[in-house]
């Protein structure tokens, strides 16, 4: 018979076979849903997790859709460490972008070393500004940040959908929903030439080990450890949670905006309503997997970007719908917070009185 016991502590082993675990199951569950839907299983899983790295250019399109996810899923492993439950980097993304093309496009002429670093000091601020609003309601009025946040990601999106399809439309883009191009001293400057691989892709692993040594080594970081696992402990301490909880914010807040500007400068070159494909809700997925560690969100970011990839190629070569990328990362989610059950839990058998007369 089965059971189940309290561990009493925290299995370091099911801390990192967990996401391992999760993935396989993820595999398993995600191949039987594509034979219902008549799709070889095997080929399947291999056009969506293997056949995208195959590609020419595959690496780097790899980098480019691991580049926002990552920034965002540091951020989130910060905040979410301190209790800090932010699930509207979405809205943050695309407030970074808006702030970070709006001094693009109002300074078309302006040289690189005025335009650019302008762009991204908006942006940034502009996610801050965003996540510094979820912060103060919390504090203020003891708002939940979970409401909050993902209320103004839908505000966000409106507002940008209004801009592009209003005042700043490109009146020279047949009435497509997007602004105008960005200058070319308004884009982020290309590491490899000739290629989309941007300044953003560099960045987003050295704010990772940037936030983990923050996290890991520094008494801010010691504090917010504190704070996520025993909050009274914590205000006992004479750790103030209000300041904490707007770091939490602002950091998570201004790297979800610098992803927005670095999404808009390095991979669009414009603002389109389609800016964010969902990167800010994909990140809460990599913040977890990476185990709420910022180094884990280095790999995190790669696997739930080449779902991005994936599904693309799922949808071209064996005509599967475009929902396939939500379902993956959806049951990958699902099976993740499963199978955390087993961190804090053992299952084992129970042996009947039959059996143990036996």
């Amino acid at each position: 018979m089965l059971k189940i016991e309290p561990r009493g502590y925290e299995s370091t082993f099911w801390r990192y076979a967990s996401p391992v675990l999760a993935l396989l199951l993820t595999g398993l569950t995600s191949g039987l849903i594509f034979a219902g839907m008549g799709r070889p299983p095997g080929l399947t899983v291999y056009t969506f997790l293997i056949a995208p790295l195959l590609q020419q250019d595959g690496l780097e399109a790899l980098a480019v859709k691991a580049a926002p996810l990552i920034m965002m899923g540091v951020g989130l492993s910060l905040a979410y460490r301190a209790n800090v439950w932010n699930i509207g980097t979405d809205g943050q993304f695309t407030v970074g972008a808006i702030c970070g093309g709006g001094i693009a496009i109002a300074f078309p002429e302006a040289p690189f070393w005025a335009v650019f670093p302008a762009v991204v000091i908006a942006g940034t601020l502009g996610g801050m500004a965003n996540g510094g609003l979820v912060a103060w309601l919390r504090i203020r009025f003891n708002a939940n940040e979970i409401l909050t946040s993902l209320m103004l990601a839908y505000i966000t999106q409106y507002l940008l959908v209004y801009l592009v399809v209003g005042p700043w439309r490109d009146p020279q883009g047949f009435g497509f929903p997007q602004t105008a191009l960005f200058s070319d001293d308004a884009l982020a400057p290309r590491l490899i030439e000739d290629t989309n691989v941007h300044l953003g892709i560099l960045l987003a692993p050295l704010f990772s080990v940037g936030l983990w040594f923050m996290l890991e080594k520094s008494l801010l970081g010691f504090q917010f450890r504190v704070l996520g696992q025993a909050t009274r402990a914590a205000k006992f301490a004479g750790f103030s949670e209000n300041r904490l909880v707007w770091i939490a914010m602002l950091i998570s807040g201004g790297l979800a905006g610098l992803a927005g500007v670095f999404e808009a400068t390095g991979t669009l070159g414009q603002l389109t309503t389609t800016l964010s494909p969902g990167y800010g809700f994909t990140a809460i997925i990599v913040a977890f997997l990476g185990r709420l560690n910022p180094l884990g969100a280095i790999p995190a970011g790669l696997l739930l970007a080449l779902t991005y990839l994936g599904g693309d190629a799922a949808q071209i070569n064996l005509g599967l719908p475009n929902a396939v990328t939500g379902i993956f990362q959806g049951i990958l989610l699902f099976y993740l917070l499963g199978c955390d059950f087993l961190l804090l839990n053992r299952v084992g058998w129970r042996r009947t009185k039959a059996g143990a007369a036996s």
